[in-house]
């Protein structure tokens, strides 16, 4: 059989809405349960703060990320799409879409056969850009399917803008139809809010003359479009600035947006997130991509204090969002970005961004295909496989999920994201955990029941932690053979029974029993010797 026709089980998702309830084994067809072994336990300390403040995750927290080129085809994003549709309801009852990506700043609004795309960029692109003369058409029948597609999932959308190759005039005609279609999400609808520009940080590349690109002359363009939008639809609301990272630019936005009297209406600030790259960098290993990453803390910290200005001058909330981030940029890397290594990658970096206080996080992928013009036509991962081993792989390779034949299938990111979405609703609160030497992460929440929720990501290779932690059971399982194989698992325990070791490169749920004694402190154990 075909190792990568497989489908997330159905029942997996009927369980989320729960939240407290067991999802169900997901695992490729033909693959027998596997659990890694133990080996020498690390004993590990974990107490739990339940009674600390923590940020509220909300329900919709988990997304993906498509690149806008997909809408060139209308039946992709359809009602009539069902494979897709059964994967997207499979990950998440309440998710968002976020469509942007290199190719938002090439294509054009086209509400009518004659209709010619506005401009074009003067300056010629690098290896790795969307070509300037792309151009693609977004038409009204691709705005209706969209709708249709995000009604069967019960998913919302961020829909993203040209503003690398567009007039303000032509971004409101778009704006205007696509909110009227997609209808306001405060208004019961399914558009979450207008992003204008992708990675404007890294427009000096292919869009801007580099001599004179700054945040300042950005925030002039953006404004430009985004007074225009507002101009016919007062409602509009607004994500930005989308970097690539660039942290510097979050103060030269919110100071901008502070300065005017009437500022248009900030839904969230957001940005992007790449461990690194491209796929031709050695670096770029199973080893690396689970490694702790200091960045995910720096952005945080950034985005969140940017947040917290912008809050403070509205006297209202304004959330900030991860929305196009994965492994290795550039389309992924073939045996890194679509091997259970990635999975635990997902799932960890997902709940380390929901416990650090971010609205939601999209992860990027979409068909090969658009993938590729997005970066010049070519996807640079294939360059490091035989041809015939190429139909093995998911295109691109890190694609929660991929497009294989006519089949929809669920990657292994995928599987990372659907553990993650257990904390979806959920309440985070603080926990103090010591895995000693070993390479592990601790989350936990409480559920709308009040039950609490604890999750524990060991992705060290060859150590186990040993765990106490009474009164909990263990609930859903995320394992693999190994590291690099693509027949991920998600097991569920046929009884109740309480965890005592968390295997090597492995991801476990733990729900707490009813007699549960609060607060929730887990005995401390002493370290074993390695």
């Amino acid at each position: 059989m075909d190792r990568r026709r497989f489908l997330l089980a159905s029942a997996a998702a009927a369980a989320l809405p729960s939240l407290g309830t067991i999802a169900q084994t997901s695992i490729r067809a033909g693959t027998p349960p596997v659990t890694p072994s133990a080996g020498k336990a690390v004993s590990a300390t974990l107490k739990l703060h339940p009674g600390g403040a923590g940020p509220r995750i909300p329900g919709n927290f988990i997304g993906l990320s498509y690149e806008t080129n997909e809408l060139v085809d209308p039946s992709f994003f359809s009602p009539r799409n069902t494979g897709l549709i059964e994967q997207f309801r499979s990950l998440s009852p309440h998710g968002v879409l976020r469509i942007g990506g290199n190719t938002s700043d090439v294509g054009y609004w086209k509400p009518t056969p004659a209709a010619k795309p506005p401009m074009a960029s003067a300056r010629k692109v690098q290896f790795g850009e969307p070509s300037s003369n792309l151009s693609f058409p977004i038409t009204p029948e691709a705005i209706q399917n969209l709708h249709g597609f995000l009604q069967a999932t019960g998913w919302t959308c961020i829909y993203g803008i040209n503003l690398g190759s567009n007039t303000p005039r032509h971004a409101a005609d778009e704006a205007t139809y696509v909110a009227q279609v997609l209808g306001l999400t405060q208004q019961h609808g399914k558009l979450e809010y207008f992003q204008l520009g992708n990675e404007p940080d890294l427009f000096g590349r292919r869009l801007r003359d580099p001599k004179t690109w700054s945040p300042e002359l950005y925030m002039d363009q953006w404004l430009a479009e985004a007074d225009a939008i507002r101009a016919v639809l007062p409602a509009a609301r607004f994500g930005l600035p989308d970097t690539g990272g660039n942290p510097g630019w979050y103060a030269a936005v919110v100071n901008r947006l502070l300065s005017l009297s009437d500022p248009p209406q900030v839904a969230a600030l957001t940005h992007h997130y790449y461990i690194g790259g491209p796929p031709s960098n050695p670096a770029m290993n199973i080893d690396f991509i689970l490694a702790p990453n200091p960045r995910v803390a720096e952005l945080a910290k950034d985005i969140a204090a940017a947040a917290a200005r912008l809050s403070s001058a509205k006297n209202a909330a304004v959330p900030y969002r991860m929305t196009e981030g994965n492994t290795c940029y550039r389309g992924g890397k073939p045996g890194v970005s679509d091997v259970y290594a990635a999975a635990l990658w997902a799932a960890d970096y997902l709940l380390d961004l929901a416990c650090r206080g971010y609205a939601g996080a999209n992860l990027h992928g979409g068909t090969g295909k658009y993938v590729g013009n997005s970066l010049g036509g070519h996807l640079p991962g294939d360059d490091l496989l035989q041809p015939s081993a190429a139909a093995l792989h998911p295109h691109p390779f890190y694609t929660p999920i991929a497009r294989i034949g006519d089949q929809f299938v669920a990657e292994p990111v995928a599987y990372g994201m659907l553990f993650a979405a257990h904390f979806a609703g959920t309440t985070a609160f603080p926990v103090d955990f010591n895995p000693g030497s070993v390479n592990a992460t601790a989350y936990a929440a409480t559920l709308p029941t009040g039950q609490h929720l604890v999750a524990i990501i060991n992705k060290d290779r060859a150590r186990a932690l040993a765990i106490d932690l009474p009164f909990y059971r263990q609930g859903p399982t995320l394992t693999a053979p190994s590291l690099s194989s693509s027949h991920v698992q998600i097991q569920t325990p046929s009884t109740n029974q309480q965890l005592s070791t968390v295997p090597p490169s492995t991801a476990v749920l733990l729900y707490a029993s009813r007699s549960e004694p609060s607060p929730s402190v887990s005995k401390p154990t002493k370290r074993s010797a390695e």
